[in-house]
């Protein structure tokens, strides 16, 4: 990769920070709030959306594990259960691109930095648990090229926009996240548009438009029926 197309150091508007990516010509959050806006869109809207009573570990998918906010903060969240995180990221980042990132000083979460210096360092295409209740496997792959171990409960859908990345916006996308899902399983993202909806919608889910973060007046929630 030639240097332009290096993610460079952004400060979003709550202190928290992120990436700028040239190669898509997008940060990897908003800019209204790093911190904000994976709390509502991915934890509060997902992980928090419903009472997962369980004993069980729950399955959770990321498309997009980019600066590792998501993962991170599902981390160190409250949980009766335990997780298995599976993130697929095709570009990963290096260690000068994600040891900037002030998350764990933004937080002050105990051992914040410890954990998030542990997930990126986790090594790649391997499930490793690298907490009690916390299992991650990050794969270095492109999304048609994936197949899952297993069926997920949850999935933040934290690519880049649709206008970056189409092709992993579509209903044959969706289709395929659809089959990989739990029944009663939730699917989240940022985005609110319309055609997004209506992939979704086609593939099988049943959404619903919810109040987004700072900055946006609406996100999608999609579930998959029981």
């Amino acid at each position: 990769m030639s240097h332009s197309q290096n993610p460079q150091p952004y400060l979003t508007a709550d202190g928290s920070s992120t990436l700028f990516s040239p190669r898509f010509d997008q940060h990897y959050h908003s800019v209204h709030g790093a911190i904000q806006e994976s709390m509502h869109v991915f934890i509060k809207a997902g992980l928090e959306a419903r009472d997962w009573q369980r004993e069980e570990p729950m399955h959770i998918f990321e498309m997009g594990l980019g600066t590792g906010l998501n993962a991170w903060l599902t981390w160190i969240s409250e949980r009766g259960y335990p997780v298995h995180y599976t993130a697929l990221e095709a570009y990963p980042l290096s260690r000068d691109q994600w040891s900037g990132l002030n998350f764990p000083q933004q937080l002050h979460a105990p051992d914040g930095q410890t954990r998030l210096n542990a997930l990126h360092e986790a090594d790649w295409n391997k499930s490793q648990l690298l907490g009690e209740g916390f299992a991650l496997k990050k794969v270095q792959n492109r999304l048609e090229d994936f197949e899952p171990e297993n069926k997920y409960d949850l999935v933040y859908w934290d690519a880049f926009a649709p206008g970056a990345q189409p092709e992993l916006w579509t209903e044959e996308v969706f289709c395929r996240i659809f089959e990989w899902m739990n029944p009663a399983g939730i699917w989240v993202s940022y985005c609110a548009k319309g055609v997004v909806r209506r992939a979704l919608q086609a593939a099988g889910f049943e959404v619903e438009r919810i109040p987004g973060p700072p900055g946006k007046r609406e996100m999608l929630r999609a579930r998959k029926p029981e």
